[in-house]
């Protein structure tokens, strides 16, 4: 489509609650906030994109006015229009630059496949797999599942009625004896050979995870995410414990100095989009460093991350998902739902989903009537950080 232009940016902050409140090593997380962006063009094309948070909703705004008039398809044309030297970007202390133009990027892809024709996963080199694997999630909820039988007879019940066999959850309540007794459940009630992963948040001092890992290696601990706050001391833990570790920070570099962890787990957007994070995940490849991405999105960077594990060869682990307990979406027919432990990536153009304009105003309206989500503070203690002990 020759001499496309971008006419319009436009930006809706949503929030996506959980339909109840699991404990993190913050407070409550009842959901989260998102930012929905519109690239339109006056060939009446949209592209859709998706902000993992809406601190960055300024950011993209101002982005969205430079980009007017640029043609979608020049995406690195259009990043140098937004964003700084990469080595700039890298050495400061603000990487929201780079989420903003993220979350923009996603929609210059879904673009480009509605220009094409193809789903985005061609536009990436074909598929390697059409199914996609994803964790059903556990946690302490408030509402929920407070102990570990609960949260054993919780993860049976999701084999029996989705056909779940991957599981992964957060076990956040300060009490290393507590956490241990529910991997003990869990292991006993799901057999030796369901998954099981834990995410941790670095809630555990380094001495309180030696001993939590020294008492659940026995159980077969597929991964275990960020049971420390630093890469330094998950090297350190590897010389108790042989279970592999992830985390959240994307810092390669370190990850193989340090020879710990063995997993990056991320979203696009902070990676800086799609372009980036195929090159990101090549550099995973080329160092042995494992990767897929974190839960809680919506159903726009939900279908960027399909597509993406589609056409990647190196990313095989499943990714987490939080899609069981959300209770709404910005796309039509979602949020998606695995089945078997799978989601089929969409066939459609571009990303292969489409707005719904009814979820989307009431999605917006319920973040402009209560405010964004706010998943770090203790319910019991207004405007307070939870505090976890010190084991």
């Amino acid at each position: 489509m020759p001499g496309i232009k971008i006419t319009a940016v436009k930006t809706t902050p949503v929030n996506i609650p959980l339909e109840k409140p699991m404990w993190w090593t913050g407070g409550h997380y009842p959901g989260t906030s998102k930012i929905v962006i519109e690239v339109e063009t006056d060939q009446g094309l949209v592209g859709l994109g998706e902000a993992p948070s809406v601190d960055v909703l300024a950011s993209v705004k101002a982005m969205g006015e430079r980009l007017i008039g640029s043609d979608p398809l020049d995406i690195a044309g259009c990043e140098s229009l937004c964003v700084p030297p990469w080595q700039i970007v890298q050495n400061t202390d603000d990487s929201s630059v780079v989420k903003a133009f993220g979350a923009i990027e996603i929609a210059l892809w879904d673009l480009r496949g509605k220009v094409t024709g193809e789903p985005l996963y061609r536009l990436l080199g074909g598929a390697v797999r059409k199914d996609i694997p994803f964790t059903e999630y556990f946690a302490f909820r408030h509402g929920g599942e407070t102990s570990p039988d609960e949260v054993a007879d919780y993860c049976l019940r999701m084999r029996e009625e989705h056909g779940a066999t991957m599981f992964e959850g957060k076990l956040i309540l300060g009490d290393p004896k507590l956490e241990i007794d529910t991997v003990k459940a869990l292991r006993e009630a799901l057999g030796p050979d369901d998954m099981i992963r834990l995410d941790s948040n670095m809630q555990w001092s380094l001495p309180s995870a030696i001993r939590i890992f020294r008492e659940i290696e026995p159980y077969d601990i597929r991964n275990y995410e960020d049971p420390v706050a630093t890469f330094e001391e998950m090297a350190e833990l590897r010389r108790h414990s042989s279970i592999r570790l992830s985390t959240h920070v994307p810092d390669i570099r370190r990850a193989v100095s340090l020879g710990a962890p063995d997993y990056i787990v991320t979203n696009f957007a902070v990676l800086g989009g799609i372009s980036r994070t195929v090159r990101f995940v090549g550099a995973c490849e080329a160092m042995g460093i494992g990767f897929w991405c974190y839960s809680g999105d919506a159903g726009i960077a939900t279908a960027g991350y399909l597509h993406m594990s589609a056409a990647m060869p190196w990313i095989t682990e499943p990714s987490q998902s939080l899609f069981r307990w959300q209770v709404g979406d910005v796309i039509e027919g979602g949020p998606f739902r695995q089945k078997d432990n799978l989601i089929a990536a969409p066939e459609g153009p571009g990303l292969g989903v489409t707005l719904d304009r009814d979820a989307l105003a009431h999605w917006h309206r319920h973040l402009v009537d209560n405010g964004p989500l706010d998943h770090f503070h203790d319910p019991a203690m207004p405007g307070s950080f939870r505090r976890l002990p010190l084991n």
